[in-house]
């Protein structure tokens, strides 16, 4: 089958760079999204978040008439969902309103042939879920869950397994996992991605694909919790979490991971709960590791009291309020803009609610605070390092690898610092 035209609801960090690359290969490409002011950021050429090299893809595709942004879904020949999949509440519930509210969207626009994928990451049976609703709001045309192989509609799921800072490279590098309610459906959807993708295309099913991608997140957590546990045991027993990891990887079968404050991102610090949602009794391992990284913000920020504590005793002429605290980073991982489930932002909250005194904050990847740290004051790192009395790093920018407070407190988590 030839596609002429692609359609990519939700134009964020996984959603306008995919767009970006179909369109890069002289395909006809509309991006749907229900931010009028990402919409028209897209269409006069320009970006909205912050991804290297991806304003010079979209500024050409736009200019050469393939690629056009809009609020309002039109008909194609193939629709990629790429919304975000959010937590009801506090019990970390995964919420699919956004994958609903794009399935009844462009059910309107659907036509015999049409094929509908699911990049968004989700808990298994998403995609099935997503057909439901589009048979639901369709009952003019047939889809896999009724007709099979010889469905109208052809639906599947093909998880995003890109890296932020490098998205538009393992876009194109990276191998996809490709399932399908039928053999049909991963057949068809194959070969849409073999328009860009240079890796290897592997087929599935649409539960299998799913469960794919939250199993590689969740060992990454798996990972990291090991470490983050590691640093607060190595905290207690006054030893370099930094030289112990160091050491025990040389062993040829080792290879430990980094700590640092908690985990964030949209990934994970998120999927590995979509399989707890699905078997909390069996998912023993993962639920605990998900909660040793959420509980890691917590330890540092009673490093932060015990730091301001010491600042107090060595400085019994001044207050808490006297006391500067500058936070270095914001963003989820190093040298990019996103804060989405950072745990870096959920400290500095807490820090701005306990503390009388000033608050800094360093990230040099964004312009402005979000409204949620409004507390705290966006300053450059020279003014943060000269007028703190604690200098707490949460990301390790490169900006700050080269730069080290020479006065004041330190509370290193990244281990730049040492």
């Amino acid at each position: 089958m030839a596609f002429e035209t692609i359609s990519v609801i939700g134009l964020g960090y996984i959603g306008l760079p995919t767009a970006a690359v179909f369109a890069s290969r002289k395909i006809k490409v509309i991006g749907v999204d229900v931010n009028q002011s990402a919409v028209d950021i897209i269409n006069e050429g320009k970006i909205h978040i912050v991804e290297p090299d991806l304003d010079m893809v979209v500024h050409a595709a736009v200019m050469e008439g393939y690629l056009r942004a809009t609020t309002t879904p039109e008909p194609a020949d193939a629709f990629l969902i790429a919304v975000p999949t959010p937590f009801k509440g506090e019990n970390h519930e995964p919420d699919l309103k956004y994958i609903e509210a794009a399935s009844k969207s462009i059910s309107t626009v659907l036509k015999k042939g049409d094929l509908v994928i699911l990049e968004s990451t989700s808990p298994v049976g998403a995609t099935e879920q997503m057909a439901e609703w589009l048979a639901e709001a369709r009952t003019d045309l047939t889809f896999p869950q009724q007709a099979g192989e010889e469905s109208d509609i052809r639906i599947a799921h093909c998880p995003e397994r890109v890296l932020p800072g490098k998205v538009l490279e393992e876009l194109v590098s990276n191998d996809r996992v490709i399932g399908g309610m039928t053999p049909k459906c991963t057949e068809l959807a194959s070969q849409l991605y073999k328009t860009f993708v240079k890796g290897e295309c592997v087929g599935t099913n649409a539960r299998t694909a799913e469960m794919a991608k939250l199993t590689e997140n969740s060992c990454r957590d798996v990972q990291i919790a090991f470490a983050n546990e590691l640093s607060i045991i190595c905290d207690k027993l006054d030893i370099d979490v930094w030289e112990l990891i160091s050491l025990a990887n040389r062993h040829p079968r080792i290879n430990i991971l980094q700590p640092g404050p908690g985990v964030g991102g949209h990934c994970i610090a998120v999927d590995p709960w979509f399989i707890v949602s699905k078997t909390p009794t069996e998912a023993r391992l993962i639920r605990t590791a998900r909660e040793v990284n959420d509980n890691k913000p917590s330890w540092v920020l009673e490093k932060v009291k015990i730091a301001i504590s010491d600042f107090l005793q060595e400085n019994p002429e001044k207050t808490t309020r006297d006391i500067n605290i500058s936070c270095y980073g914001l963003a989820f991982k190093q040298d990019i803009d996103d804060l989405r489930e950072s745990p870096a932002v959920d400290i500095v909250k807490k820090i701005i609610n306990m503390h009388s005194g000033n608050v800094f904050t360093v990230e040099p990847n964004i312009m402005e605070l979000p409204r949620d740290l409004e507390g705290a004051k966006l300053v450059i790192l020279q003014k943060a390092c000269e007028k703190s009395d604690i200098h707490l790093l949460l990301v390790d920018h490169k900006e700050f690898k080269s730069v080290k407070p020479k006065t004041g407190l330190i509370i290193d988590t990244k281990g730049i610092w040492r």
